[in-house]
């Protein structure tokens, strides 16, 4: 049987995802302090798909790009992430690779390590 690399088998999704979503409190200011709060656990497969040049502060950072499939189970957005043991990817987009509905495809970006949030 051929391998889709948009549909990998089951086994090759033993990656395990915990989906973090934003929770936003006005920080008294006219701001808002935003921290992620853990939702469901999600299984999928993570595979490279090269690097993303953010500007941010002057210079340009160079984070590492990954395609991530999951189980088209839950609604996922861009304000989310996806966190792996100590690993955060910020989702950039979410896309069907077919009609069928069956499974998502997040093209994410690993973030650099920050301090407990």
């Amino acid at each position: 049987m051929a391998t889709n690399p948009h549909h990998p088998p089951l086994g090759a999704r033993r990656r395990r995802f915990v989906l973090e979503r934003p929770l936003e409190q006005p920080d008294g200011f006219g701001g808002v302090l935003r921290r992620y709060v853990a939702g469901p656990v999600l299984w999928g497969a993570i595979a490279p798909a090269g690097l993303a040049d953010r500007p941010e502060g002057g210079r340009t950072d160079t984070l590492p790009a990954y395609r991530v499939t999951l189980r088209a189970r839950v609604a996922l957005d861009p304000t989310m992430r996806l966190a792996a043991g100590p690993r955060r990817f910020a989702i950039r987009a979410v896309s069907e690779p077919d009609a069928k509905g069956r499974d998502l495809i997040c093209h994410v970006e690993e973030l650099a390590r920050e301090s407990a949030s």
